[in-house]
């Protein structure tokens, strides 16, 4: 019995740090590649000498309708692309829970919010998800021109569903990239993500 309630303890174990796994700082970033909603695959690699944000995102969060419906995410996404930096705004929903999308509902949802990524992703397994640690939407990470995970974390410091707080907070994903852009550190390299549970596979 002891023998057997090691093993499902082990197991448990194993399934647990697969669903949560580490990301190290300053590392070199996992690469991936995921189908886009044109039906290409895009794999991080392809742009190695670019910056790149990625974006773990779920349509229906409130935390993530409060950066879609008050333009700040979009916002950020025109600004950022404009300087050739590559956003990747990736779905790890599962089918048939919160935040799952097609194809052609990515594409209407990034023409109704006149949203700007440079592509949508599709990871409904969730393995690029907790290959990242990606926790909630949204949780946002940058990486270098030479592959380096950056960032990793809030887009911002207020954590609330309230659009009225964006404003107030500081915006880590700009201050990192700016940070970046100017030849600096990042000062905040990793801050607690808020929003949403992402909605993996069960």
């Amino acid at each position: 019995m002891k023998v057997k309630q090691f093993i499902s303890l082990a197991a448990l174990a194993f399934v647990s740090c697969f669903a949560h796994a580490e990301i190290n700082i300053d590392a070199s970033a996992p690469n991936f590649s995921l189908t886009n909603e044109q039906g290409q695959t895009v794999s991080l690699s392809d742009y190695q000498g670019k910056y790149v944000v990625l974006e773990w995102t779920n349509h229906k969060c409130p935390y993530v309708v409060k950066h879609y419906d008050s333009g700040n995410m979009q916002s950020l996404q025109k600004k950022y692309t404009a300087q050739d930096v590559v956003w990747l705004s990736i779905v790890s929903s599962a089918p048939g829970k919160q935040g799952y999308v097609d194809a052609a509902e990515a594409q209407e949802l990034t023409k109704s919010r006149s949203a700007a990524p440079t592509h949508v992703l599709f990871d409904p397994s969730g393995e690029v998800g907790k290959l990242y640690g990606a926790k909630t939407t949204p949780h946002m990470y940058i990486i270098d021109k030479q592959g380096k995970l950056r960032y990793a974390g809030g887009i911002d410091s207020i954590k609330s569903a309230n659009p009225a707080d964006i404003k107030k907070a500081d915006n880590y994903v700009e201050q990192g990239l700016s940070a970046l852009m100017s030849g600096q550190t990042i000062a905040n390299k990793l801050t607690p993500p808020y929003g949403c549970s992402v909605k993996y596979k069960s």
